[in-house]
């Protein structure tokens, strides 16, 4: 398997490249509008084929590059099923994997900042991996105060679903704002200060409500065109 951690700095956003490489098929899981042209030069460096990119959820603070990607290689477009998304190839859902070559990707429903997000489970011969996207992140989780988020539908998404993976299974969040790269579910299960430690449910709704964040500045752009697979709407 190749795999590939990059970063888009503005909206401190990661994107995740996997790949078979017997077939050289690779898919992008968020992959950033601002980084297309990075994103398929590494492609071409590599040697491979984009297949699929592959959305966790309806971003509000990025506009993925999905639909410039495939205007470019040709891949599909696989999105949640319950985004409701138009020019989507692919809807994806819990219990149908992706393939890319030889590599199964498992989709895990796991609503709660967004309803429509999902993370991702990857199992290989070097480690196992799970994508997390905005649900849980290095030392904290998604905010719930927007797109139909709700904490406490997170808390159990992420307890039920992510935590409950094995302990070394390495997590790998949608964003980081302090550098850090990865993090694993024995970690996240321990320490992670809103969601780890023994916090219940309630705990962590109280945390969830307290939070008193801005708006995201892209969101008025963001949401309808990712709701696009990444066409921007004029006007």
């Amino acid at each position: 398997m190749l795999f590939r951690q990059l970063f888009e700095p503005q909206s401190s956003a990661y994107t995740y490249l996997i790949a078979c490489e017997v077939t050289r098929d690779a898919a992008l899981i968020d992959p950033v509008l601002e980084t297309v042209d990075r994103d398929v030069q590494l492609l071409a460096e590599l040697g491979l084929r984009l297949r699929y990119t592959i959305e966790t959820h309806i971003h509000a603070d990025h506009v993925t590059g999905a639909s410039a990607l495939r205007e470019r290689t040709g891949c599909k477009c696989a999105v949640p099923d319950t985004s409701g998304a138009a020019r989507a190839d692919l809807a994806v859902t819990e219990g149908e994997s992706i393939h890319i070559g030889s590599l199964k990707l498992q989709p895990l429903f796991t609503p709660g900042h967004t309803d429509d997000h999902y993370s991702y489970f990857l199992a290989s011969g070097d480690a196992a991996r799970v994508f997390t996207g905005d649900a849980l992140l290095i030392d904290g989780c998604g905010r719930t105060d927007f797109q139909n988020g709700d904490a406490a539908t997170l808390y159990r998404s992420v307890h039920e679903k992510i935590l409950s993976l094995p302990g070394d299974t390495l997590v790998y969040p949608g964003h980081d704002y302090q550098h850090r790269r990865v993090s694993s579910v024995d970690q996240e299960r321990d320490r992670n200060p809103r969601l780890g430690g023994g916090k219940s449910i309630d705990e962590f709704v109280a945390i969830m409500a307290g939070l008193k964040l801005p708006r995201p500045k892209k969101m008025d752009v963001a949401v309808p065109a990712n709701r696009q697979c990444g066409q921007v709407l004029s006007g």
